[in-house]
């Protein structure tokens, strides 16, 4: 614990230190309500150099046909993870870890409708492009993405991991998501934004990878905000006046090759994250026989979410169901997951207070496979996502059949800068 504080120590007073951060008169004017968001996009965009904290800096052609900006993001975390030695002698661990530094460019070339974006993690050590996509608006509610980005699939999972109100994710979307692939989809917004949708097809074999047979993968997602667009950031730092609300359900479906005990491989390199080792697929599948080697096995997944926000109040939640069904010998695998969080400003804009309850069952026909987590969060912004100091503290129940269940206490201090 003294480890843990000593590192939040060093983390607060580096950041304090960039408190100070000065901010542009059109930023300044758009706080005080002298001028809107359009205007200050508009007031920006015109100048041909600029720079905004967090959105990088932006170059624009005199023609304003071409644009081009530049930025990134990165995130420095201390993890301390105590185990519990329910099953024998556990080795407690203390890591520091370049979570991610990620680096962008985007923006439109030709025309305002033709746009890009590239995006790369370089703390990876492999698969280290993220995005690299581009997209053709017709108009509003007709636009045409291809390239590789993340499927149209759980609302937790297309939050930027940069707009948490925690230090990552809950596991269920971990375990459920389908994250990066590569294929093309359609998407628009209707109403004003207030009705959004999106459907594509994919390779299916995870980010950076390519098929070894002619299957593919297919997803889809319908978002219902009837008071407003609802950005895809978990807190209320806007302090939002009026209340805001997001409804939205998607599903996708795949097709895999089962290769290996617990191995889903239908690819030259990479599988999908959620028949990994951290997913529920690759969980339900480890050290059994439902599937025969070679086997292909069709995938389905659904999901269901909801999100609120007003006055500085922010809850969301996701709810998970996945089935996989072997093509030859018909047995299948029902999985579900869930998870609910809820945050509060205590000082508006600043400090905000956050817990979360998460729980996957990877195999619902199995018992003693179950992993709740729970998490109580403390964060301060000191310029939005731009800048934040965020830490948390976790229960981790994990069931382990023939084996007692553990409870592992995690705790994690996170800062994070986005030029």
């Amino acid at each position: 614990m003294k480890r843990l504080v000593f590192a939040a120590g060093i983390l607060a007073f580096l950041l304090m230190g960039q408190a100070g951060i000065a901010k542009t008169l059109e930023e300044v004017l758009k706080e005080k309500g002298v001028i809107t968001e359009a205007d200050l996009k508009e007031v920006t965009a015109a100048k041909p150099v600029a720079y905004q904290p967090g959105k990088g800096i932006t170059f624009t052609s005199p023609d304003a046909r071409f644009q081009l900006s530049l930025g990134g993001r990165g995130q420095f975390q201390y993890q301390y993870l105590d185990k519990d030695d329910a099953n024998g002698p556990a080795q407690n661990t203390g890591t520091w870890r370049v979570r991610r530094f990620k680096v962008y460019m985007g923006g439109y070339a030709f025309t305002k409708n033709l746009t890009y974006r590239v995006q790369l993690d370089v703390a990876k050590s492999t698969s280290i492009l993220d995005d690299a996509w581009i997209n053709y608006r017709f108009i509003d509610e007709a636009q045409l993405q291809a390239g590789q980005f993340k499927m149209p699939f759980s609302r937790g999972e297309l939050t930027s991991d940069g707009a948490l109100q925690f230090v990552d994710r809950a596991n269920a979307v971990d375990a459920f998501k389908p994250s990066y692939d590569i294929g093309a989809m359609v998407q628009g917004k209707v109403a004003g934004g207030k009705l959004a949708y999106s459907a594509g097809v994919f390779n299916g074999t995870g980010q950076n990878g390519t098929r070894t047979t002619n299957s593919g993968a297919w997803a889809a997602r319908a978002a219902f905000s009837p008071f407003g667009e609802m950005p895809y950031s978990e807190p209320d730092l806007g302090n939002s006046k009026n209340p805001l609300l997001s409804l939205g359900a998607n599903y996708f479906a795949n097709t895999l090759k089962r290769n290996g005990n617990a191995t889903f491989l239908d690819t030259t390199t990479t599988t999908p994250a959620y028949s990994g080792t951290a997913g529920w697929l690759g969980k339900a599948a480890a050290n059994t026989a439902i599937f025969d080697n070679t086997e292909r096995v069709d995938v389905g997944t659904y999901g269901f979410d909801a999100a609120f926000k007003w006055r500085g109040l922010s809850a969301v939640g996701e709810y998970f169901g996945g089935k996989a069904e072997g093509q030859t010998g018909g047995r299948n695998v029902h999985s579900r997951g869930y998870y609910a969080q809820a945050g509060y400003f205590l000082l508006p804009k600043h400090l905000e207070v956050a817990a979360r309850y998460s729980s996957v069952d990877p195999n619902r026909d199995r018992t003693q496979d179950l992993q709740v987590e729970v998490t109580g969060a403390v964060s301060y912004y000191f310029v939005g996502h731009s800048l934040k100091l965020q830490g948390d503290y976790t229960n981790i129940h994990k069931q382990v059949a023939g084996k007692q269940p553990t409870d592992d206490r995690q705790m994690r201090v996170q800062a994070q800068l986005a030029f």
